[in-house]
């Protein structure tokens, strides 16, 4: 039995009273433990005693308290306990309903039929960034549909429903009574489950087919260790159940190409481009450039304009007019950022007024200028148009409108933020991303892309400035072929032994922590990069995914937790 407590990752022995003997594997029971009364699951209802103890000597189960996940999805959520080196418990509650599901004893499944060609075997579909998906859905048993995108697999819900089929959508955005029913309903078969990365947890028995929707999008995966993803899940789910899977995607990632297969050409194509060389640009314009100032005139004549540039405030980096020196903070020597009451230490947080240390000047030109500050050059640009800021902390919650103006400007937040259709999407400094010190920069770059691509109406246009107009990423949506990206990607990857090609995981927390877990994996043939100077931080390397994940599973990574804090991410998209 697996507790459901956070700080314990091991499974104990029980025995399970003749009053109870409905349990079955995933079933959530309650038991005594260390003095409290937990809830738990059950992972294996025929487990051996060990010689030294005797089945009289065990705690009894006290009570049965909902039905659980069956028992393939326990075994997935043990494979990706051991894949992404986290606790089961984590999984298990993703697979489990968040109330009380009554456990009287098996449930009747659904049987239904509907029209059309059977599933086999595994697909990459290629379509564009505008492209209107149509999902093949299994003719019998169960299918899965996981889409990153909430408003449009709310949008294919309401569709299927219409075409008569039988919904289930789990999603967070029902409470949880809502999410509790549409669990019970859907580990009866017979349906389509609808949703989000949870929803590749979905108790159906009768699993026929998967389908993953947008298979590069960082919503699949957890920002929370244990950093798994849905699209490697459904993969591993579908080979288990022996069902088909289908993976449409505008941008193929190597990893898809990897664990599924080539990609065929389905429908819809990108956008027009236009690409803006900033070497040919005159000096003194910074990023408002001659042609992107004639594309913003031409776009907010008919439609709203989104400008795209990663970096908050007003400026990341200054130079003093007069002696032309950076702009350090006095405390520490890095670089400081200019907020509206003056500049700030983005490492120590020392604020001082806006005055050079070497010569006391009191005017500075902005290096790498933030949001803040282009809003106020746009608006110069065109003085009789509304032009507003927007990034991830604009408004208090995730669900506001944006700002009523014909031309916004922010980070990639307002890419998820602003509704189609928009007239020009302008990435101001796309080398900024092209150049990031990520081994995924060109991936990274390109879903970037395809978000913005996604905004355009039928005569919408998507510029880039750059000073590299010959890089992949840019002749892939240059040309309409996300393919030279990912060949190359692979190619890279393949000969640094990067994932999928090699294990990769990043240790971060507690100095004490990660020493100990660094050298327990260590003792593995795991290659520790590290740590950094303050021991915080490590970097692991192995010949294989499974290498690493079998030297992550063993116990003294997991006693390196009683050392302090412990985050471990496998397949680290940030390094």
């Amino acid at each position: 039995m697996q507790p459901d407590v956070r700080a314990i990752h091991r499974a104990f022995l029980y025995s399970l009273p003749g009053s109870l003997t409905s349990a079955t594997v995933g079933t959530i029971v309650r038991v005594p433990l260390h003095g409290r009364r937990v809830r738990g699951w059950i992972l294996d209802d025929d487990a051996a005693t060990p010689p030294e103890l005797r089945v009289e000597d065990l705690h009894e189960v006290i009570e049965l308290v909902s039905a659980g996940p069956p028992a393939p999805v326990v075994d997935l959520c043990r494979w990706a306990a051991w894949r992404w080196a986290g606790p089961v418990a984590t999984f298990l509650r993703a697979a489990s309903a968040p109330n009380r599901v009554p456990t009287n004893g098996p449930v009747d499944p659904e049987v239904a039929v509907y029209p059309g060609d059977a599933l086999h075997g595994r697909e990459l579909l290629m379509v564009g960034p505008r492209a209107d998906v149509e999902v093949a859905l299994a003719p019998e048993g169960s299918t899965i549909v996981i889409d990153p995108r909430p408003a449009r697999a709310a949008r294919l819900a309401a569709t299927l429903r219409d075409e008569g089929r039988d919904v289930v959508t789990p999603g967070a955005e029902h409470v949880d009574a809502m999410r509790t029913q549409e669990w019970d309903r859907a580990r009866a078969g017979a349906c389509v489950v609808v949703g989000g990365r949870s929803a590749v947890w979905a108790p159906v028995p009768d699993l026929a087919a998967v389908v993953v929707l947008d298979e590069g999008d960082e919503a699949l995966e957890d920002e929370r260790a244990p950093t798994w993803n849905a699209r490697d899940v459904a993969v591993e789910r579908a080979r288990r159940a022996g069902a088909a899977l289908r993976v449409v995607t505008p941008a193929p990632t190597v990893d898809a190409l990897v664990a599924v297969s080539e990609p065929k050409q389905g429908p819809g194509r990108w956008p027009h481009v236009e690409v803006v060389d900033q070497r040919d640009e005159e000096p003194g314009h910074g990023l408002l450039s001659a042609a992107l100032a004639d594309a913003l005139r031409h776009a907010v004549s008919e439609q709203r304009a989104v400008c795209v540039l990663n970096r908050r405030g007003r400026a990341r980096l200054l130079a003093c007019r007069t002696c032309r020196e950076l702009a350090r903070c006095e405390a520490c020597g890095s670089t400081v950022e200019q907020r509206d009451h003056g500049f700030v230490c983005a490492s120590c947080t020392t604020a001082r007024p806006v005055v050079c240390l070497h010569c006391h000047g009191s005017t500075f030109r902005a290096v790498r200028p933030g949001i803040a500050r282009v809003r106020d050059d746009l608006a110069a640009l065109l003085p009789r148009t509304d032009v507003a800021a927007v990034d991830a902390a604009t408004a208090s919650s995730p669900g506001a409108p944006v700002p009523d103006a014909s031309v916004l400007i922010g980070t990639e937040a307002v890419l998820h933020r602003v509704q189609a259709p928009v007239g020009l999407v302008a990435y101001l400094e796309l080398d900024q991303e092209l150049l990031a010190p990520r081994a995924r920069a060109a991936e990274q770059a390109l879903w970037l892309l395809v978000r913005g691509a996604r905004l355009l109406g039928e005569r919408g246009r998507l510029l880039l400035q750059t000073r590299l107009p010959d890089h992949e990423v840019v002749g892939a949506v240059r040309h309409g072929d996300p393919m030279v990206v990912a060949d190359a990607d692979r190619r890279r990857r393949a000969a640094l032994g990067f994932p999928p090609f090699g294990g990769l995981a990043e240790l971060s927390g507690d100095a004490d922590a990660v020493g100990a877990a660094g050298a327990a994996a260590h003792s593995a043939g795991v290659t520790v990069l590290g740590p950094t100077a303050d021991g915080t931080r490590a970097l692991l390397r192995a010949a294989s995914t499974a290498a690493l994940c079998d030297a992550l599973a063993l116990p003294g990574v997991d006693a390196a937790r009683a050392r302090g804090r412990l985050r471990i991410d496998v397949d680290p998209r940030r390094v």
